[in-house]
């Protein structure tokens, strides 16, 4: 019942159980006892109580997962959350840049600093992927094919994806490769592919601070988040005409929900266009 779920999301799965079986108890019933009606008054106390949407799809999926699991162990017949809707969440939408911000961002290291190489070379590749913080600087050689511009990634659950990317991140990683990197690891071992002035692996913390240093540089005043470019390269994708699985599988989210949020974006993003290339926009 794991499927790769987080430790973190074990323990939240763990305590929605626990409490709605405490519930159950108090109405005389038992987790393999319920069914749809009991679920929608368990959801009615909830709204009652004034949980919150995320909270309440949350356990909603858990639920699914829980039952789901009884289903295939032939302990239930019946699926109780089968007419369960899920919850509106209203999704912040993430912050995101416009191309014309990505490609000042992207000119803004100094490619003449070895840190300005190695900078330049991580956000382009992130920009090309679409990268998740943590995989970008946890990223190996060994993860890495520069012939097949393919990068094999350990995403969230230790979930493996196979991401391309393009010339224009290859090249900047090409020449990280050959003036810099030996540079930053002196006579060190890491088998990181991005590391620090010390010699080791980048943090998150370090590549976020350089982020805003360039963003300063290329004069953004934008909100940023340090996967404000995993934003834009899904938000630009979209506006390109891709698909919302393919981005799904690029992103590596386990769930297509979580990829519509960019969907919004795009549909803004269009309206903007429309209302100022149309003549009667």
């Amino acid at each position: 019942m794991h499927d790769g779920l987080s430790q973190h999301t074990l323990d939240s799965y763990r305590t929605d159980l626990t409490l709605f079986a405490r519930w159950l108890k108090e109405q005389n019933l038992n987790l393999l006892e319920v069914n749809g009606e009991a679920l929608q008054d368990y959801f009615s106390f909830r709204y009652d109580k004034k949980y919150s949407s995320r909270s309440t799809a949350r356990l909603l999926s858990c639920l699914r997962r829980f039952y789901g699991y009884l289903l295939e162990q032939n302990l239930m017949t019946t699926d109780p959350t089968a007419k369960i809707a899920a919850p509106k969440l209203g999704k912040p939408l993430p912050h995101t840049l416009s191309e014309s911000d990505v490609e000042k961002l992207l000119a803004a290291p100094d490619q003449e600093d070895e840190l300005g190489i190695r900078d330049l070379a991580m956000l382009e590749l992130m920009y090309a992927s679409g990268l998740r913080v943590s995989e970008l600087i946890n990223l190996e050689f060994s993860q890495l094919s520069l012939v097949q511009g393919v990068l094999r990634v350990v995403g969230k659950g230790s979930k493996e994806r196979l991401v391309p990317f393009g010339e224009a991140a290859m090249a900047a990683i090409e020449n990280y490769l050959k003036k810099s990197r030996s540079l930053l690891l002196g006579s060190k071992v890491c088998d990181s592919l991005f590391l620090s002035k010390r010699g080791q692996k980048m943090t998150r913390q370090t590549f976020w601070y350089r982020i805003k240093h360039h963003a300063q540089q290329a004069g953004i005043t934008k909100h940023l988040s340090p996967h404000t470019l995993r934003h834009a390269f899904a938000t630009h994708l979209l506006a390109h005409g891709a698909d919302l699985r393919t981005l799904q599988l690029l992103l590596g989210h386990s769930d297509l929900s979580t990829t519509q949020i960019y969907t919004h974006i795009a549909k803004e993003r269009l309206k903007t266009i429309h209302g100022q290339h149309h003549p009667r926009g």
